[in-house]
């Protein structure tokens, strides 16, 4: 990768895997596009693209070759890959409205949609009453009673205000209705699925009125069982049972409590005690690759007061159950006696009641316990409608879980805007789910940065056509430069919206935009209404407009970010010790920002001890808890996490002091470590690297000093990634 774009020749690219014939086509075009722009690197690569000289079928390695020749010797931040188009940002959700409002709003000053962009974001941040009046006429919300206003700071208890008080709904609700004005008909497709190994299959349909109907039967089967107000969790693959599951207990007045499918027991019991949860729905078994994997027997094992279970395949459970436990047959028989067992009239609810228990992992013993309300699924859904663009018309596939944020973000993203919702029962590593996407015609494709390492290095997804994806998102970990080119060539160079925010903020506080060229691995911009300042060492803030690297800190004016913690204390946790900024207490929020050349945004890890493995937050002090107690010759132990040079998700190492006389080696203690990890925590935890030491560093207090550590693994992964 180290010549120049004028250095490459005909048998660099024939190196690379074309043919000669191809070879001297492509050298060709390249001096045309030469001739036409010049070596103006951005200007080069955007004629390269505009041209389609790079084809899906074409070679990795030539992908390669001619981006980062092109991009040779680049300074000027990071080096951009997508460039949108004038025509077409105007049919942009968020350019259509600019088209129509910001002329009125900055008179002469407003351009067009690209050169707008940043001035309205601002406008958004300053003026937050007239943005969201603005974005809630474009989603289809019910409210039975409408807010008194947008925004309201009379309550001095409430840091960020309080958003749309007044207002009564049910968000369920508004996801299952028509709706002329986002052409969300009743005979609209709103889930296709497919289930694993039935690749040569149509793609299974519901239509929106298909949903509603299967939504409010399992409401009425939930009032027959439970009281209003009750905490449900869902412990299963994001299925379609799963998301009428999902909505059916919003639409009754409950309350759900997300659970990811790949907790172990210990971790199940931690989320139902925090909760309070009455009753768990839960699958028989986990189908992947023709193999069964146990679920309802690790549920049990969590003792739930009461499972309803799904089986995983057929109509019949494939175990037995407790004699409290229900299968998905009987709990929907319960309700055959009603004479409209299809019909169900929604609770309304103030704005304000907790529709979703969502699990955060702090640096404490238990993780933290975030409420979702009805106005978190307005906030998540107008992040996807403006900077991924998603409408009616859309295919929305996002491989996740329910228990995780990215589940009930999907759900409402596709629902609240006339998308359709694409879910895929089976493993996304495989050429089957991959097919998927080619059959149901998905126009955007979420992924997470493993995900596509996976694909890329397998080479799974060969001979597949891709070609109706318009964008990819990605989120849940740092992106690595070279896995995106190779993503974003499978579609001709369409862009990955990149996305980082938080359980908590119900949203993204940083994304790309259609409005905006695009970089990989990099932000483009705060989320529309999103204000943050990065702060130095000392807590002061550095200028909007320079480069620097320091810890972020929100605005706390953001429509959708929690006010309470069911089980910490919320000020405590977000805004004790975080300095003041114009008059505003800042928000924490815990990442480390590095603002480049040019103004993008890269993620530089957490400020405090949380780490993020596999796309997961955990916590320093929950696996070295499991790793103190994983061998009898451990004294203690730290547990750091650090990305590779070239990026990637983090790696987790852990120090390890040995008890006097006691002789092991590191290679023992890695497996045990990751063996106590995988089934106390999470079996997608890995220990990367083990190192006994003598002591653990620490402050005069006798404050672990982690840092320290932190910088010793990076320097090792550094050394490790040259060798």
């Amino acid at each position: 990768m180290g010549k120049s774009i004028s250095e490459v020749g005909m048998e660099d690219l024939v190196r690379a895997g074309v043919g000669e014939e191809e070879a001297k086509w492509l050298m060709a075009e390249l001096k045309a596009a030469i001739a036409k722009v010049g070596f103006s690197q951005k200007e080069l690569w955007r004629e390269v693209t505009a041209r389609k000289l790079l084809k899906p079928s074409h070679p990795h390695p030539l992908h390669q070759l001619l981006y980062y020749s092109v991009y040779h010797n680049y300074h000027n931040g990071p080096p951009l890959y997508w460039f949108p188009s004038l025509n077409e940002s105007r049919y942009t959700n968020l350019g259509r409205i600019m088209e129509i409002h910001c002329p009125k709003l900055f008179r002469a000053s407003y351009e067009d949609p690209i050169s707008s962009f940043k001035e309205f974001q601002r406008f958004s941040v300053q003026h937050p009453e007239i943005y969201w009046s603005i974005v809630l006429k474009e989603l289809p919300i019910h409210f039975l009673e409408a807010p008194k206003c947008i925004l309201d700071f009379s309550d001095k208890s409430k840091r960020g205000g309080n958003w749309l008080p007044g207002s009564v709904l049910n968000i369920a609700e508004s996801c299952v209705r028509s709706s002329n004005y986002s052409n969300k008909q009743d005979d609209c497709v709103a889930i296709v699925w497919r289930e694993e190994g039935n690749d040569d299959k149509e793609v299974n349909c519901m239509t929106l009125k298909q949903l509603r109907e299967q939504v409010m039967m399992v409401a009425n089967a939930l009032d027959n069982m439970f009281s209003k107000g009750d905490a449900i969790a869902i412990d299963m693959p994001m299925t379609v049972a799963a998301v009428v599951i999902y909505l059916a207990i919003v639409l009754a007045g409950f309350v759900v409590v997300s659970i990811a499918d790949s907790f172990a027991a210990q971790e199940i019991a931690v989320r139902l005690r925090v909760s309070n949860a009455k009753a768990i729905f839960t699958q028989d078994s986990i189908v992947r690759g023709g193999r069964r994997f146990p679920l309802y027997s690790r549920v049990i094992e969590a003792a739930p007061f009461k499972a309803i279970v799904i089986p995983a395949t057929g109509e019949d459970v494939q175990v037995q159950l407790r004699n409290q436990d229900l299968s998905w047959k009987d709990f929907l028989a319960s309700v055959s006696h009603l004479p409209r067992p299809n019909y169900y009239f929604p609770v309304y609810q103030s704005i304000e009641s907790v529709t979703n228990i969502l699990f955060s992992s702090g640096t404490t013993g238990d993780p933290k316990a975030i409420s979702w309300t009805h106005l978190s699924p307005i906030r998540c859904t107008a992040d996807s409608w403006a900077h991924l663009d998603i409408q009616s018309g859309d295919v929305f596939c996002y491989p996740t879980n329910l228990g995780w944020v990215m589940g009930p973000v999907l759900l409402y993203s596709c629902f609240l805007t006339g998308a359709t919702l694409a879910l895929y029962h089976g493993s996304p590593l495989d050429h089957g789910f991959g097919k998927f996407v080619q059959d149901a015609g998905v126009t955007v494709l979420g992924t997470v940065p493993s995900l596509v390492k996976t694909w890329k290095s397998t080479g799974c997804m060969k001979g597949l056509d891709w070609t109706r994806i318009r964008m990819f998102a990605s989120t849940g970990e740092a992106s690595n430069v070279d896995d995106d080119l190779w993503l974003s060539s499978r579609v001709y160079y369409k862009p990955i919206i990149e996305c980082c925010g938080g359980t908590e903020l119900s949203s993204s506080y940083i994304m790309g935009s259609l409005l905006q060229p695009q970089a990989f691995g990099a932000f483009s911009s705060a989320t529309m209404s999103t204000g943050f300042v990065i702060l130095d060492e000392d807590g002061r803030p550095y200028p909007d407009d320079q480069a620097c690297v320091g810890e972020i800190g929100l605005f706390p004016t953001y429509m959708g970010a929690t006010d309470r913690l069911l089980n910490a204390d919320h000020e405590k946790v977000y805004f004790e010790g975080m300095p003041t900024y114009k008059d505003m207490q800042l928000r924490r929020h815990g990442d480390i920002l590095k603002r480049t050349i040019g103004g993008y945004l890269v993620v530089n890890g957490r400020a405090d001890d949380t780490m993020n493995l596999g796309g997961i937050k955990t916590s320093s002090i929950e696996i070295e808890r499991v790793c103190d107690g994983a061998d009898e010759s451990v004294l203690e132990t730290a547990a750091v996490s650090a990305a590779p040079p070239n990026g990637g998700p983090e790696q987790l190492a852990i120090f390890v002091v040995v008890k006097e006389g006691m002789n092991i080696s590191p290679d023992t203690l890695k497996k045990r470590f990751s063996r106590a990890i995988q089934s106390n925590l999470n079996p997608l935890f890995k220990v990367r690297w083990v190192k006994i030491v003598g002591m653990l560093p620490r402050t005069a207090s006798n404050k672990l000093l982690r840092r320290v550590l932190r910088e010793q693994w990076k320097q090792h992964v550094q050394i490790q990634s040259k060798l």
